[in-house]
C-alpha cells in the first residue's frame, strides 16, 4: 500500500511527472519562454538617508511615490538590516526544510486559523488545483505571544527567526511612514490607521518540478495586507504584472523586494494599486522565498484617508474591518483579481 505524503517536499523527489491536481488549465499556464528584459524590472530604491531631514529624504519619498504609483513593487538597498541576521534566517530556513519528514510533520496542520503551521499549496480546504510549494507560516507580532509555538528544531530556529522578525518590523515601520508621507499624509497616519498592527511570515519552499510549464508555485494574486517585504534566494521565480506583461524580477544580492498590499490601495483611495504577482518553479533548483506580511490588527477599521477624498475623487471603499477582509481573501483562494471589489463604495 502506497503511503500518501502530505507535503510536496517529500512527494516531489519521487515524481517524473506533475500529478493531475497540480496541472493548471491550458489558458492559465506560465510561458517559460518569455523572460523580460532587465529594462522592465522593478525600480531599485536606495534608502540611505531616509532618516535624515534633508533633500536625500525628499528624493527617497518621491521615488517611493513613483514606484507605488507605477509598479506597486520596488527593491530596496541600504535597508539597514544586518547581513548576518539575513544569512541566519536563510540558513535556518534551509535547515528546517532539510529536517527528516517526521520532524517537520510535528508542525503540520491544514487549519488556517492556527498561528504557527506547516502546510502545502495555499488553502487545501477550498482549492481545486494545488500549488507547487510547501510553507511554514508564523505569526510574529507581538513576538512574545507566538515565539513559544514556533519549531524548536533546528535548535537556533526561534532565536534566528525572532531576530529577523524584529528587524523586519523596524523596516516595515520605516517604509509605512515613507509611504504615508508619499501620499501627502502625516508620517504616522497609516501606522495609526492599522490599529495595534499584525505581522506574519511565510517560509516558502518550492522543490524542483519535473514539468514547470504546467503549474505555479503560486498563481497570480495580490496581497491582502499593508505591505509585504520579500527575501528571496538566488533562484528567480517572482513575476510581477506590469502593463499587461509578466516581468521577471531577477534576484539582486542584499536587497528586499517590497510590494504594497490591498490596504494601501484602500487608504490611498486608489492612488496606489495593489499589483498581481506570481511565483514560477523550475526543474533544476529548489527556490526559497521569505515574505513578511505587515498587516492591520484584525479589529482595525480600514477606509480611504479623508484627506484623499474630494469631489473629483469620492471614496472608493466602504469602511470594513481587516478581519472581514482577510476572511474573504482566504476563503476566495488565490484568484486573478483582488477581493477589493467586494468592498467598493
Amino acid at each position: 500500500m502506497t503511503t500518501i505524503k502530505p507535503l510536496l517536499t517529500d512527494l516531489a523527489c519521487t515524481l517524473n511527472h506533475v500529478p493531475s491536481n497540480f496541472i493548471r488549465p491550458i489558458d492559465d499556464r506560465p510561458n517559460l519562454e518569455f523572460q523580460s528584459s532587465t529594462n522592465d524590472s522593478i525600480p531599485i530604491i536606495d534608502l540611505h538617508g531616509l532618516e535624515d531631514d534633508d533633500s536625500n529624504r525628499c528624493q527617497i519619498i518621491q521615488s517611493i511615490a513613483q514606484a507605488c504609483q507605477n509598479y506597486g513593487f520596488f527593491q530596496i538597498v541600504n535597508h539597514g538590516v544586518p547581513e548576518e541576521v539575513v544569512d541566519n534566517m536563510v540558513n535556518v530556513s534551509k535547515e528546517f526544510f532539510n529536517l527528516p519528514e517526521s520532524e517537520r510533520m510535528k508542525n503540520y496542520s491544514d487549519d488556517p486559523l492556527k498561528t504557527t503551521r506547516l502546510s502545502t499549496s495555499f488553502n487545501l480546504r477550498t482549492e481545486n488545483i494545488s500549488n507547487w510549494r510547501d510553507f511554514l507560516r508564523l505569526h510574529c507580532h507581538p513576538l512574545e505571544d507566538y515565539v513559544h509555538e514556533w519549531p524548536s528544531n533546528p535548535p537556533s530556529f526561534r532565536e534566528d527567526v525572532a531576530e529577523y522578525s524584529k528587524e523586519m518590523r523596524k523596516l516595515a515601520l520605516r517604509l509605512v511612514e515613507a509611504i504615508s508621507e508619499s501620499l501627502g499624509l502625516e508620517k504616522n497616519y497609516i501606522n495609526k490607521a492599522i490599529g495595534k498592527h499584525g505581522q506574519h511570515m511565510a517560509i516558502n519552499y518550492y522543490p524542483p518540478c519535473p514539468e514547470p510549464e504546467l503549474t505555479y508555485g503560486l498563481p497570480a494574486h495580490a496581497d491582502p495586507n499593508v505591505i509585504t517585504i520579500l527575501l528571496q534566494n538566488d533562484v528567480p521565480g517572482l513575476q510581477v504584472l506590469k502593463d499587461a506583461k509578466w516581468v521577471t524580477v531577477s534576484p539582486v544580492p542584499n536587497t528586499f523586494i517590497v510590494n504594497i498590499g490591498d490596504q494601501i490601495q484602500v487608504i490611498s483611495n486608489d492612488k496606489y494599486k495593489s499589483v498581481l504577482h506570481r511565483a514560477l518553479v523550475n526543474s533544476e533548483k529548489e527556490r526559497m522565498s521569505i515574505p513578511t506580511f505587515y498587516c492591520p490588527s484584525p479589529d482595525a477599521i480600514m477606509k480611504p484617508a479623508p484627506q484623499l477624498i474630494n469631489s473629483d475623487h469620492p471614496a472608493q471603499y466602504i469602511d470594513f474591518t481587516y478581519d472581514d477582509y482577510y476572511k474573504t481573501f482566504w476563503n476566495g483562494g488565490l484568484s486573478k483579481q483582488t477581493c477589493l471589489h467586494m468592498f467598493n463604495a
